[in-house]
């Protein structure tokens, strides 16, 4: 077996597509992962504020997770099977129906697709545009939904459209909550544009949105506004649909994001976090009444990745059979918030944003953030930026990370922001 060393990054360069886009912020070759910490193959570590861009809600390698799995691979367990039953789907499909859906009352069927999160957005879109028998899609101005074309047309960053080549179409955009400014009702636009027939939007299939909008600069919505477009759906006869692949598992401090906002999605895309172990899983729920699909209708050669059932029932039996979990992800937040006051205050106008584990600091251009990121980095921290213009700094670290590890790279970041603000103090004088 060939041990890649740092002196091998150069393959990289040499080999792999200029699409890569994470490596370019953090250049070097990762080793050993566990829990909430990276270690390069030279031996540093890093703490891991970035977390697979929340598709590692529960840490790298957890324990219990990765002992299941490869007992189950030892034991010849089943890793392709298409969509055939097999004991590992079962066990999963049980252990969400009792952990997940029946506490919360929650009637849905699954579905699975191919493995990615875009997967489960065109898996949705598609069967939106059948149960209704309309084609229009609205999506919400800063919504990332994937980078697929059905996907990619509900998504707003111009940057990800322009690498389409071909003319993104069936998507009427409308403001998110706040993208207006304080003093207008966006829900309340949404509603006058659908209820208005000289508008110019066709009455729309389905009303897709994320509650915190993870990509487009951690634009919380309120609960007040989801009920409102929620309503708003069903008032003009399309589905309601939320995406909860960032923004779910735990990740806002509820398994789903829109749990205490009163809502009944008639969708769910779900993914990353979704098989707990990093390992490739995306589902849609889907409420009974709208399970029209036929056999293979929508298909995906790796729909049924068994090693992800795997450890996704593993993650719902450990984390999520009673309250303590979220109990926990909650004081982690509150740490998380007050921590991110401090140090936003070290800045002019900077402001937090987000909510539950998922929150991050505007800090007002993406130059500033990027620089930010960068000290971090080099002091043994992974962070990264999102918003339309990178202008945020943004947390997605484990949401079970110890809290030991969680203040060191607070402090990381409390520091390279301290460097700047005092620089910047400095040139002012």
């Amino acid at each position: 077996m060939t041990t890649v060393t740092t002196d091998d990054k150069a393959v990289f360069e040499r080999r792999e597509s200029a699409a890569r886009s994470y490596c370019r912020s953090f250049p070097v070759v990762f080793e050993k992962a566990k829990g909430a910490v990276l270690t390069g193959a030279d031996g540093k570590d890093y703490i891991d504020f970035l977390a697979g861009c929340s598709s590692l809600n529960y840490g790298h390698n957890d324990p219990d997770m990765k002992t299941a799995l490869v007992d189950y691979i030892t034991n010849d367990g089943v890793t392709h099977g298409l969509d055939m039953h097999t004991s590992a789907k079962a066990a999963f499909l049980e252990a969400f129906e009792r952990i997940v859906l029946k506490p919360r009352n929650m009637d849905y069927r699954m579905m699975f697709m191919g493995p990615t999160g875009a997967n489960a957005v065109e898996a949705a879109l598609k069967l939106a545009r059948k149960v209704t028998g309309r084609t229009n899609v609205i999506s919400f101005t800063n919504g990332f939904h994937g980078v697929t074309l059905g996907a990619l047309a509900a998504t707003g960053n111009g940057y990800h459209r322009g690498g389409a080549g071909v003319p993104l179409t069936g998507v009427s955009r409308m403001p998110f909550e706040g993208s207006m400014g304080k003093d207008v009702d966006t829900a309340d636009f949404l509603n006058r544009m659908l209820s208005e027939p000289s508008s110019g939007i066709e009455p729309p299939a389905a009303i897709i949105l994320e509650t915190v909008q993870g990509e487009g600069g951690l634009n919380a919505a309120s609960r007040n506004w989801v009920r409102r477009v929620a309503e708003i759906a069903r008032a003009h006869g399309a589905m309601f649909i939320v995406d909860d692949i960032q923004a779910g598992c735990g990740r806002t401090g509820s398994f789903f994001s829109f749990e205490e906002m009163g809502v009944e999605p008639d969708m769910i895309t779900m993914a990353k976090s979704l098989s707990g172990f990093g390992l490739p899983l995306a589902m849609l729920l889907i409420k009974p009444e709208h399970d029209i699909f036929g056999p293979a209708e929508h298909n995906g050669t790796f729909r049924g990745n068994n090693h992800a059932f795997v450890t996704a029932r593993v993650a719902l039996e450990k984390y999520w059979a009673d309250s303590d979990f979220q109990t926990e992800i909650r004081k982690r937040a509150d740490l998380m918030k007050k921590r991110l006051g401090e140090i936003a205050a070290m800045l002019p106008d900077a402001r937090l944003k987000g909510r539950g584990m998922m929150q991050g600091i505007d800090v007002g251009s993406g130059e500033l953030a990027s620089e930010i990121c960068a000290r971090c980095f080099a002091a043994g921290l992974i962070i990264e930026t999102s918003g339309a213009h990178d202008e945020v700094v943004k947390i997605l670290c484990p949401i079970n990370i110890e809290i030991g590890t969680f203040s060191r790279g607070l402090d990381i970041l409390e520091e390279a922001v301290g460097e700047i603000a005092r620089s910047t103090k400095i040139a002012a004088e």
